[in-house]
Order: structure tokens, then sequence, then C-alpha cells
């Protein structure tokens, strides 16, 4: 029998350490149970879905359906962790057999420590280690038939109210995803046979379709590490020429497992620094700005177009959540708690490990951090990645007719110019919120205060 528990009750998930899904994703656990069910289904076998503290459902209806054992893939999510260990001891209380597999990344974390027993905290030395173990354990293929178990009580989906009603603001999100098993394989499928070619370079131009879409599908366990890792290397010994491509593809998996080893060892790392030294950084306090940086009113197009490309779809091209992350960290002088929160709860892909690992990269504050002084320059990052602006004229459409060498900056247009793009500025679009030279120059003071202190 297969089922799928709500958990929202264990005591690790519980806040301040544990916390509920986010919005994006919740929005996305309804599809993919969906596309679970209706796959079950054709192999003859269906989903019991609960509600509860996962320890007490699985042991009870294990006893209610007599069952020998219990199988689940293993998190190293250390809230999850604890769930696992306290299905094991409730299992044990009443006689059935816990087995639990590894899967949900490439190498476990306790098996990748360094002298003094704490796992790398540098992303290139961490990523060689990962490479020099070799292969992982090969995925085993999907059974053809699973028998059908006993018929129990299951939960409506839908009356678990996941899903948004009025506003219903996942109209975007609908628009552009696919959940599912079937459109995970089917998308890996179409990337490393069409799409991984030039990967290297163009995975930085949100302006053309350079990546893989597929964390949200990693995210949510429809495919593995493990089928991506199996999959490219095939495509890469099939096709010599795209080896570097695929290479620099499986890095980038390298850094959603790095993130997970990260939370391995600080299981608090959406909240705490994991250098301490930033805990006295001189955050301001200033909502108005949060709100504009939220809803992509900032005055800055590529920061302002990768708000909105968020809302809308529920992702952000990497390149463009490094810059605006950058911006609310460094030009607004914003902690980067209230970018992780926005994230976890707009994002489709909000991972635990990624998610806070990522903004304490940019912040300065985490493993393997950027210099603190790289202060991006958004219009620069405009015009090398989105050269043409099409990324910027499609999310912020009230930009689109300017030229390509004034949609970056359209505070440097003229008046003439500006009418002719229909744009007035303060009016239609907002002036810049922050002056990009003073804004570093207080970042850099700021940053070089923490770090002498």
């Amino acid at each position: 029998m297969c089922l799928y528990i709500l958990d929202e009750e264990s005591p690790s998930l519980r806040p301040p350490r544990g916390r509920p899904l986010g919005g994006a994703t919740r929005w996305w656990l309804v599809q993919s149970l969906k596309s679970l069910q209706a796959s079950l289904s054709k192999h003859g076998q269906t989903l019991v879905l609960r509600k509860g503290a996962a320890a007490k459902v699985i042991a009870d209806v294990a006893v209610e359906i007599q069952a020998s054992a219990v199988h689940w893939i293993e998190s190293e999510v250390p809230t999850q962790s604890a769930v696992e260990h306290d299905v094991r001891r409730a299992l044990d209380r009443v006689g059935i057999s816990a087995r639990s597999f590894p899967g949900d990344l490439l190498v476990k974390p306790a098996s990748l420590r360094n002298k003094e027993g704490r796992g790398l905290r540098v992303f290139t030395p961490f990523w060689k280690r990962v490479l020099s173990l070799g292969d992982p354990p090969q995925p085993l293929p999907a059974p053809k038939k699973l028998k059908s178990g006993p018929v129990v009580a299951s939960d409506d989906l839908a009356s678990w109210n996941l899903e948004p009603t009025r506003p219903d603001w996942a109209i975007g999100l609908r628009e552009t995803w696919t959940p599912g098993e079937s459109a995970a394989q089917k998308r890996l499928h179409d990337f490393l046979e069409n799409g991984i070619k030039g990967y290297a370079s163009l995975r930085d131009r949100p302006d053309r379709d350079g990546t893989s879409r597929l964390s949200p599908h990693l995210r949510f366990g429809e495919i593995s590490p493990r089928q991506v890792w199996y999959a490219a290397n095939f495509a890469a010994a099939r096709k010599p020429a795209i080896a570097s491509d695929v290479g620099k593809f499986l890095s980038e998996l390298g850094w959603r497992e790095f993130s997970r080893h990260l939370l391995f060892d600080l299981p608090d790392l959406a909240e705490d620094n994991l250098q301490p030294s930033f805990d006295a950084f001189p955050w301001r306090r200033d909502a108005k700005a949060l709100r504009a940086w939220q809803r992509g009113q900032t005055g800055y197009p590529i920061v302002d177009a990768g708000m909105r490309e968020l809302w809308h779809t529920g992702v952000m091209h990497n390149r463009v959540r490094m810059v605006v992350a950058s911006f609310l960290v460094k030009h607004l002088l914003l902690d980067w708690r209230h970018g992780e929160k926005w994230f976890w709860d707009t994002l489709v892909d909000a991972d635990p490990g990624s998610n806070p690992a990522s903004w304490q990269w940019v912040a300065g504050s985490g493993a393997d951090a950027a210099p603190y002084f790289r202060v991006f320059n958004p219009v620069l990052q405009g015009e090398k990645f989105d050269p043409d602006g099409a990324y910027v004229a499609k999310w912020v459409p009230e930009l689109a007719k300017l030229p390509p060498g004034l949609i970056h900056q359209p505070w440097e247009a003229t008046p003439m110019e500006l009418a002719a793009a229909g744009v007035a500025l303060g009016k239609t679009y907002p002036e810049p919120i922050v002056d990009h030279k003073a804004a570093r120059a207080r970042a850099l003071a700021a940053y070089a205060k923490t770090r002498g202190s």
C-alpha cells in the first residue's frame, strides 16, 4: 500500500526549526500528488492520503493492514530525519520492520567529512570529493505492476485546502508548469537531447531557454539526482561534443548537494549566519523598500523583471536570483532572511538547503561566500546577460518600447525618448529607489566594519 502523509504536527516540523510549506510549494504538492495517484492507478495501485504526525499515522495504518514492513526513501534534511527517527520508534513498538534507503542525494553527508569530522564548506573541493567517489548506485527501474493493497480510508486531497481560492494567484503557475514524474522525465530527456549544447554559457542568459528547469521536480522527488546523473553521463557518452556542458550541468546539481550537506551540519541555516561574525551586521529596517523589492518596483529593470517572473511563474532565472538577492542585501542593506522567507513562499523549487544556503552565499555570511566587496551593478548585469533587453521587455512590459541601450537604465533616456516609448518615470515606472553608487559605498562600509569588529 502506498501512503502519503501531510505532516504539519510532528515536533521537529513545528517552528522555530520546522516551518510549513510556502504557498507555491503547497500548490505544486497538490498537482504532484494528483500525478502520482494517476501513475499508481496505471500500475494497479492506489495512493492513500492521511494528515497528521507521521509516526502515529504510519504505525496506525501499518497495524490496521497488518503490514510486515514499512519502506521509505531517506531524507537528509534534519527536521525530516527527526521524523524518520520517530517513525522507526513507533514501528518498533508495534513490532513492524522499518526499512529506509538512500536516494535523495548522490552522497550521504555523514560519509563526506573533513579531518575534524565536519562537512566541507567550500564548493570546489567538495565537488571534487564527490566526483572522486565515482558513480552513485544506479537507480532501479519502476515496477511494471503493483499488487493492490487493502482498502483503507483516505483523505480527500481537496480537503487539505492547499491551493489558493480567492484571489487565485496560481494562474501563472498553471500556465508554466506540469508537475509530476512523467513531466520531469520528459523535461530531462528533452533538455539532454535538444537543450544542453552551449549550457555552460547560455545558462547565464535569462533571455534564452538555456536551463533544465528541473529544480522543482528534484525538490519534490519526482526525479532523483541519481537519475539525472546517469542520464546526463549517458548523453555525454553518446555525444562527446556536449561533455563539457554536461560537466557544468552536473556541477549545478552539485550545488544542490552542497547546500544539503551544509544544512546537515547547520539545521538552522535559514535563521543562523553560518559565519557568526555576521551576527553584528548593521541591517536596516525599511518596510517600504522591502515591499518595493517584493513587488518588482525598485526602478532597476533587471531586478524588477526577476521579481515579477518569480511571482508569475514560481521560479526565477539563476543569474537573476543572484542579482535580486545582491540588490536586497547590499543596495538596500536589508537582512537576507527577508529575502529567504519571500523566496520560500513564492518559489515552486524552494528547497530547505539550497534556498538559505544561496541567500547566505550572496550576503557573505555563508559558506564559500562571494567576496563581501562584490556588489552586483544591476545595470551592467542587465546589459551583459540580457543584451537585447528581451527578458526585461517580457516581464516589465511598460519599458518594452525602449531601445536595448536604454531599457536597463531608463533614467538615462531623454524626455523625447521616454515619451516615444510611452514611459513616464515616477508614474508608469518608478524612479530608482536607491542610487547605485551611494548604496555600494554604504554596503562596503558596513561590510568592512563587520569584518573588522
